[in-house]
């Protein structure tokens, strides 16, 4: 069973660092990762570090960076991408990221080391779509895209590493950790789930889209917000 964490598993705040370890979620995973027909796994866009701090779950296999940095379940690290190829470009674009957002209220870059992330969430629309396209241009720009991608989302926008893929994630994880006859779920609220759940459908598994109303997608099935995936997951 694959979930996500932001937008899924726990609300959205107005930065990722305000996001706090809860000790409902905690105790949900806990119980999960000792049923014996399940093996559950959270896949986040955070860096690792701080997906292990936000669910501290001896057992659970963690993947931070959608899915470059994991944590198996006996508490190994494994990196899919040597960081020192990666970082160089990032460091170009940050400065210029920075300075585009400065004297902008309610924007927020974020550094996850992997990655670079602007976001807007609480920023007025207008404003928020000009600048966003701005940054997608500059970076558009700087990168060298035979090694970054540029996502886009509701008021965000990040470069990373193509690898950087959910969706390549599970096939990754899924070849390390054969699980024959297994039932595949994934439970996730963005477009950055959307291909987790195109692979997922083609392993005839069980796609959950986390959204409080009807759009396209891939899942077959949907949940209206974080409460209701814990709901289902308790059950």
């Amino acid at each position: 069973m694959f979930l996500d964490y932001d937008g899924t598993l726990a609300d959205f705040a107005p930065t990722p660092d305000e996001v706090n370890p809860d000790p409902e979620l905690i105790d949900i995973l806990t119980r999960l990762v000792k049923h014996p027909d399940i093996q559950p796994a959270i896949i986040s866009g955070r860096r690792l570090n701080h997906v292990i701090s936000l669910v501290p779950v001896t057992g659970l296999l963690l993947a931070g960076t959608y899915g470059i940095e994991i944590r198996t379940p006996n508490g190994n690290l494994v990196n899919r991408l040597d960081y020192s190829e990666i970082r160089p470009g990032l460091d170009i674009l940050k400065p210029v990221w920075n300075q585009l957002i400065s004297g902008h209220k309610g924007f927020f870059l974020e550094d996850k080391g992997w990655t670079l992330a602007i976001h807007a969430r609480f920023v007025e629309d207008q404003v928020a779509e000009k600048v966003l396209k701005t940054a997608r241009q500059t970076a558009g720009k700087s990168i060298d895209r035979n090694i970054f991608r540029i996502l886009g989302g509701e008021k965000f926008l990040e470069v990373g590493p193509k690898a950087a893929n959910k969706g390549a994630s599970i096939e990754y994880l899924m070849n390390r950790y054969p699980l024959k006859g297994a039932l595949l779920t994934y439970i996730g609220d963005d477009d950055k789930d959307e291909e987790a759940f195109a692979v997922i459908n083609q392993h005839k598994g069980i796609a959950v889209v986390v959204s409080e109303t009807e759009r396209n997608t891939y899942a077959s099935l949907r949940l209206n917000d974080p409460e209701s995936v814990r709901k289902w997951l308790r059950n």
